[in-house]
């Protein structure tokens, strides 16, 4: 059976900073007969352009430049197990990744967007990539939390819980905040019964993942199982060039689901202070809903309170997923699984 990790309390000592605020505004009223940003029937019909590759500013979460395509695109890498992270509609590194690492998989050459690609993803999964789903007085009742910011005893005295309705149906539907609200400007997510148009993501389980690659270079981790076919690709944030992952061999500990975060000063090597603080479990946690023990003190494969900075900003040595991707993964690995680093 699969070690679970006690989840009370973690001392996660290399892992955890959080990045500078970029959150989204607050929920506003509905904006009436405001027209969304896209129907779901060009999301459906849109054909991508032949690169995706541009980057977005990762300090500034927008729809500006959002494309029908590349929402259909991403949520049919999404449902692939190749994943480009958060599905924002916008162009950037980790879509373009996700794209080299699926036409590798299946023997095409290249990073481009072309007929041959749609068409190997389509028959994957030729279902829908958009859906509808109707919020309930579970979507919204508490406890809510603030958005996490750089005040951990702050934090851990608000607790890690989602910031409001909308993060918590942004994340389930692996998406934005602000994609969610331009599909739907007149959704008013403080009421039940919101009527939503939402990315169709899938919750599939991997198969057993028997080793890790974490690319420091590329900023992506694959799993492979135990034939060594690829079976996930996810873009990762991983150390920095301050505090830098790990190299060689490392193995799978064990697994904690909603862990706690401990920064205790007498084990880390950077500085939030000198008192010990928990922060309680959460999915806006320093180390998000899920954590995946390494056989390397304080170092773990983890989640994350924000989706749309992986891959686009430094952490402290631990290697970062959305939390979408990290559970999907922890639910795969086993104590033992190898996990390389290059």
């Amino acid at each position: 059976m699969r070690l679970i990790l006690a989840a009370a309390v973690l001392a996660l000592a290399a892992c955890g900073a959080p990045d500078p605020e970029t959150r989204a505004p607050p929920e506003a009223p509905a904006t009436g007969g405001a027209a969304p940003i896209f129907t779901a029937g060009q999301i459906e019909r849109a054909l991508p352009a032949a690169t995706a590759e541009a980057a977005a500013d990762p300090a500034r979460p927008t729809t500006a430049g959002a494309d029908p395509a590349l929402v259909r695109l991403q949520i049919l890498l999404d449902r692939s197990r190749f994943s480009p992270g958060v599905i924002d509609g916008l162009p950037g590194e980790n879509t373009r990744q996700a794209v080299a690492a699926f036409r590798r998989a299946e023997g095409l050459e290249g990073d481009s967007v072309d007929a041959a690609l749609v068409q190997r993803l389509v028959a994957s999964d030729s279902g829908p990539v958009t859906t509808t789903y109707t919020t309930t007085a579970a979507d919204l009742a508490g406890p809510f939390s603030p958005p996490p910011g750089d005040d951990l005893k702050a934090q851990a005295a608000a607790g890690a819980h989602y910031s409001s309705p909308r993060e918590r149906l942004a994340e389930r539907f692996h998406t934005t905040e602000e994609l969610l609200q331009a599909l739907n400007p007149g959704a008013d997510f403080r009421t039940p019964g919101q009527r939503l148009l939402v990315p169709a993501v899938r919750g599939d389980a991997l198969p057993e993942v028997a080793r890790i690659v974490v690319d420091k270079t590329e900023r992506s981790l694959r799993a492979f199982d135990a034939a060594g076919t690829l079976v996930a690709f996810y873009p990762a944030t991983i150390g920095s060039t301050e505090r830098p992952a790990p190299s060689g061999t490392l193995r799978v500990e064990g697994v904690a689901p909603e862990p706690d975060y401990t920064y205790d000063p007498a084990r880390l090597s950077y500085d939030r202070g000198d008192e010990k603080v928990v922060v309680p479990a959460g999915p806006n946690n320093p180390v998000g809903s899920v954590w995946i023990e390494l056989s390397r003190d304080s170092y773990g494969i983890h989640g994350s309170p924000d989706p749309s900075k992986i891959a686009k900003t430094a952490s402290n040595g631990c290697v970062r997923l959305t939390n979408w991707d990290a559970e999907q993964l922890a639910a795969a690995v086993r104590p033992g699984v190898e996990v390389r680093f290059i």
